[in-house]
């Protein structure tokens, strides 16, 4: 509403459709039931398609009819994709699918249903709330607690850290070579590509720990959704850990359904397949994010088949698959695929993709000179690159003594004078060191 006050009408119409619909599937019998589903999902995704992707379909057959010498013209919407879309209509989704599942009773409170779909802390970028993890926090009564608060602001303070120290400081490198990749040789490409990875894990996971953290403050509980996905030792646990609200809202909504895992191998295959083109799909409406996706789908796929091709090369290199050195193998191999298909998801479009991948490799002659030359992304903003590389050590170091445990827990493990010196130190460096230019995150535009 910020931007267009009547964008609220988008929620409006979507909760009043979700609520009607939730107590008509519960009261229907038979194929009605299915009928009032079907309803609500056309009304949610037609919204999502109108706002997203009309203008996407427009030109993609436009570009059909050119390239068939068909003169026609079809009209572009001038509208503006609203904060967050994807996040609320997924979330509003996965209610009415419950519902009509017979695993949740259809909410009666209309004002609490509003609140379930437009609840602000993850409105915008999730993480992406089931209705029996958070509908029933609305009718509890929040009472002060001071460890609720603390570990709640303990997080929010991580968060912050990640998103202005790291995300922010890298992301003016990132963008200066994916504005004009053409200017830049491999080395710089790859830096920048680095720095990315880095930079979208902090800006998203700071996010979602500043959203889980504000509404444990106020006494809510909303899922975790990243759990240290570069520290995966395959592409299937990084599923495991990165986004896991969406990865495991696909898992139950669209791979169960259609089949799993449970059908032949080649249709096993297929819907791993489909579900990725689909998440690339949903993350946006250009042919750069279904490329990540279908990226990310061979991945999977080729991790399935190829895994005896795997235990053989460990075992002629007389390495064990677990021990430290097989585990580290494959944490630097899962982490170079991802950052490999994050090209595709940065990058303006798919020239500029080809591009940089094309051109990974120049360069690498006299590494030295590349670095320290005037087109380098070293060659400027050497404050900001020394800001972020020494926070992205901190951090890895924090992700490799926290284990298994959360953020927060690790935190109040330690003794109250190791505490207090955190809570300074990374206050001084948000202060002093954060990039407050920088006015959105990475995840709003989905």
């Amino acid at each position: 509403m910020a931007f267009i006050p009547k964008y609220i009408l988008i929620l409006a119409f979507t909760i009043v459709i979700d609520y009607i619909a939730g107590i008509a599937i519960e009261r229907a019998q038979g194929p009605r039931r299915k009928l009032f589903l079907i309803l609500s999902l056309v009304s949610n995704c037609g919204a999502l398609a109108v706002f997203k992707y009309y203008n996407f379909f427009i030109e993609n057959v436009s570009l059909l009819f050119r390239s068939i010498h068909l003169d026609l013209t079809l009209p572009y919407a001038n509208i503006i994709l609203p904060i967050g879309l994807s996040f609320h209509t997924f979330q509003a989704m996965s209610y009415t699918i419950e519902v009509y599942r017979g695993k949740f009773k259809a909410e009666r409170h209309f004002g609490i249903f509003a609140l379930y779909v437009m609840f602000y802390p993850q409105l915008v970028a999730g993480p992406i709330e089931r209705p029996h993890n958070l509908l029933h926090q609305f009718y509890e009564k929040h009472n002060f607690d001071n460890e609720r608060v603390t570990n709640g602001l303990r997080l929010m303070l991580w968060g912050m850290f990640k998103k202005v120290v790291i995300a922010d400081n890298l992301s003016i490198l990132v963008d200066q070579v994916y504005k004009y990749p053409q200017a830049y040789d491999g080395v710089s490409l790859c830096a920048a590509t680095l720095f990315f990875s880095c930079q979208i894990f902090c800006d998203f996971s700071g996010y979602s720990d500043i959203a889980i953290g504000a509404a444990e403050v106020m006494g809510f509980k909303l899922m975790t959704n990243f759990d240290r996905p570069y520290h995966s030792k395959s592409i299937s646990e990084f599923w495991r850990r990165w986004h896991i609200s969406l990865s495991t809202w696909f898992r139950d909504y669209l791979y169960i359904p259609l089949g799993g895992n449970r059908a032949a191998v080649p249709r096993w295959y297929l819907n791993l397949m489909t579900v990725f083109l689909v998440s690339g799909l949903w993350h946006g409406a250009k042919w750069t994010f279904i490329v990540w996706g279908a990226l990310h789908g061979l991945y999977l796929i080729g991790e399935l088949s190829l895994n005896p091709v795997k235990e053989k090369l460990y075992s002629i290199m007389g390495i064990r698959e677990d021990s430290f050195a097989g585990r580290f193998i494959a944490m630097i191999v899962t982490f170079v695929l991802v950052s490999f298909a994050w090209i595709f998801f940065r990058a303006n479009n798919l020239h500029d993709a080809v591009y940089i991948v094309a051109h990974l490799a120049t360069g690498w002659g006299s590494v030295i000179s590349s670095v320290e030359s005037e087109s380098s992304i070293f060659a400027f903003r050497r404050f900001e690159l020394g800001v972020a590389v020494a926070a992205t050590i901190f951090m890895e170091i924090v992700h490799c003594r926290q284990k298994n445990r959360g953020i927060g827990e690790f935190i109040s493990s330690n003794p109250v004078r190791v505490r207090w010196a955190a809570y300074y130190v990374l206050t001084v460096w948000i202060l002093l060191a954060g990039n407050f230019g920088s006015k959105y995150f990475i995840y709003f535009q989905f």
